[in-house]
């Protein structure tokens, strides 16, 4: 095999025909891997020097990429995945399934070679518990000569959905059963309306009341809204997966007025509650961030969804709602 360096964002359009097939249905963790949310977070979120290593076969079939880029801090320069690390969940390299083990000495071997732009470590944030960059390219750097350090990241809570909704909420303990079902008969007593934002919708509107009712939820996400790029790179990344079928924005309205809202992603097998907003004054009795949230697994079940993520984080409600611990991981190189 064979690699070729890029290091502009041009890479994006070079491989656009591409990209996506490499990814596996079966590894839906790879949602942040796609060329949309990689090329979209680049643009609005990206910092350092790009450096994408892509490795084809003798066939000029590409078989892997390294989406990587180059941040010097201090003279330390250290390679990154392209979207390390604040708004993407699970980061991973790229490998075609039947020659991983291929793929990842390919992209070592170059990034050690005269060819590589200088680096000092790797720091690859976000790794799947199951992914390959966890499990087998830490071997591959070791045989390389590189020291390897892997470190406990976060957790990410999933539920593992049954095929009604019902068989879900009899999963449950008894007691949060008996309470989503009188939240939500509560709720409808008041009229509640859920929609999911569609074709129909004037998307970067419902974005602007989505940002709404985020800053309203908490301090931090009111701050993280502040952050330069971030309602720019949301903004873009709405378009993008609303166009690819993956977007799922998720209002619940009581009386009209726009009480909750979810930012998920359908993907594969997996649902995604990526971010949420929440009006804590009005209708706050009637819980309406638990009722959109019962709206939402429900949605994913009859999605057939077989997963409901609830991304990073270990907060209580995600286990009251079902959820198993999965784990994200650090994956660190360096030359011995």
């Amino acid at each position: 095999m064979k690699a070729e360096l890029y290091t502009t964002e041009a890479v994006f359009d070079v491989l656009k025909d591409e990209w996506d097939s490499l990814l596996s249905p079966e590894q839906s963790t790879d949602f942040f891997m796609t060329l949309g949310w990689q090329s979209t977070w680049w643009k609005h979120l990206g910092r350092g020097t790009l450096a994408v290593v892509a490795v084809r076969d003798d066939n000029d079939v590409l078989q892997g990429i390294g989406p990587w880029f180059v941040e010097e801090v201090d003279d330390l320069r250290t390679v990154r995945t392209i979207g390390c690390k604040d708004v993407s969940d699970y980061l991973s390299c790229i490998a075609h399934t039947d020659c991983q083990g291929e793929v990842f000495k390919t992209l070592l071997d170059f990034m050690l070679s005269s060819d590589a732009p200088q680096w000092n470590s790797f720091s690859l944030c976000n790794v799947p518990q199951n992914s390959p960059t966890l499990s087998l390219l830490p071997q591959i750097a070791q045989k390389c000569g590189l020291t390897v350090d892997i470190q406990d990241e976060d957790v990410c809570p999933v539920v593992h959905l049954p095929d009604s909704y019902e068989k879900y909420l009899e999963s449950l303990d008894k007691k949060q059963r008996h309470e989503l079902r009188r939240k939500h008969r509560r709720a409808e007593e008041y009229g509640v309306n859920c929609y999911i934002v569609g074709p129909e919708h004037n998307l970067d509107e419902e974005i602007d009341a989505f940002f709404q009712l985020m800053a309203m939820s908490t301090p931090d996400k009111a701050a993280f809204l502040q952050e330069p790029g971030h309602k720019s790179f949301f903004h873009e990344m709405g378009h993008v997966m609303l166009d690819k079928g993956y977007l799922e924005l998720m209002f619940l309205t009581i009386e009209g007025q726009r009480a909750a809202a979810m930012w998920q992603f359908a993907y594969h097998n997996r649902m995604m509650l990526y971010n949420s907003g929440l009006n804590p004054v009005a209708f706050s009795a009637l819980s309406p961030g638990i009722v959109l949230l019962t709206y939402s697994v429900e949605d994913a079940i009859q999605r057939r969804c077989t997963l409901y993520d609830f991304l990073q984080g270990n907060e209580e409600y995600k286990y009251r709602m079902g959820a198993v611990t999965t784990t994200v991981h650090n994956v660190n190189f360096r030359r011995a």
